[in-house]
């Protein structure tokens, strides 16, 4: 079953995550603690699908708590005043179908030209809830390295 919006991403509890231009070996994207999101769209996703799943990652509660369990949000780590960063990596290998064959098809994946503003929407949405964001560039060739704490990863979709 599939809804209208941007249904797609990996996140990754990190204690730090960045993200370099593989061409040039630029660092376009860095943060330290929170949320690295692997972000992808598919056909029909819109601009109110991506607004839902930045909410969504932003409330998504997998920091620990005092007690160590996954009850804290990035929203609640900024009421704390601590680090709420998000870094945004656009994946269209995730809607990569393996299904038949030994080489992904990515026929569900959008075009670019529909799926970077869905993605822009996404990032500027959680940066209006108030997370710090950093991005990668968007159909470039990228080394994201990360230290995943936990470790903590999730598909989301919406």
């Amino acid at each position: 079953m599939c809804c209208n919006g941007l249904v797609r991403t990996l996140v990754q509890r990190v204690s730090s995550a960045a993200v370099e231009l593989t061409e040039t070996g630029e660092c376009v994207g860095r943060i330290g603690t929170g949320l690295l999101a692997l972000v992808g769209a598919t056909h029909g996703d819109d601009p109110d699908g991506a607004r839902r799943l930045a909410s969504k990652v932003w409330n998504l509660r997998v920091f620990p708590d005092a007690g160590g369990a996954m009850n804290l949000s990035l929203a609640d780590l900024r009421e704390r005043g601590e680090e709420s960063s998000v870094l945004v990596v656009s994946q269209f290998t995730l809607y990569g179908d393996t299904r038949r064959g030994r080489r992904p098809s990515f026929v569900a994946a959008a075009d670019p030209a529909v799926a970077e503003p869905l993605i822009e929407v996404f990032i500027r949405e959680l940066g209006s809830l108030g997370a710090t964001t950093a991005t990668g560039r968007f159909g470039a060739d990228m080394d994201v390295s990360l230290v995943n704490d936990g470790p903590v990863t999730l598909m989301l979709e919406v």
